[in-house]
């Protein structure tokens, strides 16, 4: 038993829980923040793709199909210090109306005045991080061949190629380590920005390398946590508010454990399923020495255009290049995959998203253990064939002279713990509080009712900003200690 007492205690550390203990402390709040890995910093990353993969990515986990046919899709997410957003290609974009009102359908989204939650509910989040982070247009888009041998591709189809906005600064070099940690924090992660800037100024406490058992609940109300020590024994702290913060996989498995009973805890899960299509050229791309993602095409973003978003341009690192190629035979292995491999610098890769309809689960079993399972619908499928049909047209236009794929993977797991007004459809209300457990809040992806088309974490961070703000103004009285006095 401990005798440490927070006003709030924040699980995880990612695009929502590391902009919530941020936001919090900087405002004087008293925060703990903890986090299941490492804190590891840009001191020590360098492009050693298996060793990121031990240090700062989660175990690899799995969905199996709920049918039982067909692959299962690998799911990557991080396990340090800032979480998913330490190794993602900070790419920054903002949800639009026709998915914001995708969320009222599915959940009874409303905003303060009982209106369907929108884009102007966002809007001065958004803002706020955008300017914290300082997110830029990337005006360095085309400078590499591999990208400016892909637009060609685009342009021959008449299809559009932009730059993308993201949360890197003009220290970025496109040096294609993003995915193990930028080297030179020129990306902006929560580690290097909302975690440290409070951590170093000492008003945020941090534990890494801490696994959060469950969350204490006290006669309906959540009054701290139980962790595990370094030495295997349990530890409470108590808390005024907790938020939980683990993302789309973490988040529902820790409220289960804890006994939330809401049936729609672990429901809703949404992969945002991702395929690479490699197009392989004469001369030399060098497409793993470049920013993972400088530019996007949107051309067949909304489902009533496809469904599917395409960025430029990318391949995956060695290892994780020869383990998911594909060809039309399913899987490649022996020679013909030693044969493509050894062409590595001459491949260039798009990525493809297609908007899945969230009819994925995490299942807590009676074990404690969870189980994920996907159960992909053809309207679902035909998005995915149609994002890859794309990216082929693209890639021959553009002088590819063989063409090669991935097999799925998902990086932007979303829901399973989706807002909404409507109890029997949702588990927390719009200000991220658990229906059934008061002072218990959950403030990352898994609060989004249906995937978005985009990379999410722009919009998890406008979110956590906002749950930040209601968590401060304390109108429920909630937090009950009194803020520190800050000093410039």
């Amino acid at each position: 038993m401990s005798s440490e007492h927070f006003e709030v205690v924040v699980v995880g550390s990612g695009a929502g829980g590391g902009v919530i203990a941020g936001e919090l402390a900087a405002r004087g709040r008293s925060v703990l923040l903890l986090e299941a890995g490492g804190h590891h910093t840009a001191a020590e990353f360098e492009r050693w793709e298996s060793r990121a993969m031990a240090q700062l990515w989660w175990p690899m986990r799995f969905a199996f199909p709920r049918s039982g046919e067909g692959a299962p899709i690998p799911m990557v997410t991080g396990r340090c210090v800032g979480g998913t957003t330490t190794i993602n290609t900070k790419v920054a974009l903002r949800a639009s109306q026709p998915e914001l009102d995708r969320w009222y359908d599915a959940t009874g989204l409303v905003n303060e005045r009982g209106e369907p939650f929108g884009v102007d509910d966002l809007a001065p989040y958004y803002d706020r991080v955008e300017r914290y982070l300082g997110v830029r247009e990337r005006n360095d888009w085309d400078w590499r061949g591999c990208v400016r041998t892909v637009k060609g591709g685009f342009e021959a189809i008449g299809a559009s190629l932009h730059p993308v906005h993201a949360y890197t600064d003009e220290n970025c070099m496109q040096c294609g380590s993003c995915l193990q940690g930028c080297p030179t924090n020129a990306g902006k992660s929560t580690l290097n920005t909302y975690i440290h800037r409070e951590w170093m100024r000492g008003t945020l406490a941090l534990r890494a390398d801490t696994t959060v058992r469950r969350v204490v609940i006290e006669g309906g109300e959540a009054t701290g946590v139980e962790i595990e020590t370094a030495g295997g024994e349990l530890e409470t702290i108590g808390a005024d508010a907790v938020v939980v913060a683990c993302g789309s996989l973490g988040s529902p498995h820790l409220l289960a454990r804890s006994g939330v009973t809401n049936d729609r805890v672990g429901r809703n899960l949404g992969f945002h399923p991702a395929h690479f299509v490699f197009g392989l050229f004469d001369e030399p791309q060098d497409a793993h020495m470049v920013a993972p993602i400088t530019s996007h095409c949107l051309d067949h973003a909304t489902i009533d255009q496809g469904g599917f978003v395409i960025e430029a341009v990318t391949v995956q690192d060695p290892i994780g290049f020869a383990i998911a190629l594909c060809d039309e035979s399913g899987p490649m292995w022996g020679q013909p995959l030693v044969d493509a491999t050894r062409q590595y610098r001459h491949w260039v890769g798009l990525l493809n998203m297609a908007t899945d309809d969230n009819n994925g689960r995490v299942i807590t079993q009676e074990d404690g253990s969870a189980r994920y399972e996907s159960d992909f619908q053809p309207d679902e499928l035909a998005r995915a064939d149609a994002a890859t049909a794309f990216s082929r047209r693209v890639l021959e236009a553009a002088g590819a002279k063989r063409v090669l794929w991935s097999s799925p993977a998902s990086t932007h797991t979303q829901g399973t713990c989706a807002m909404g007004a409507d109890p029997s459809r949702s588990v927390v209300d719009g200000n991220g509080q658990s229906h059934e457990v008061d002072r218990l809040y959950v403030g990352d992806s898994s609060l989004f009712p249906r995937t978005l088309s985009v990379n999410p974490s722009l919009t998890i961070m406008a979110l956590a900003t906002r749950l930040a703000d209601h968590l401060d103004a304390n109108v429920s009285g909630q937090l009950r200690g009194a803020r520190r006095e800050m000093v410039a």
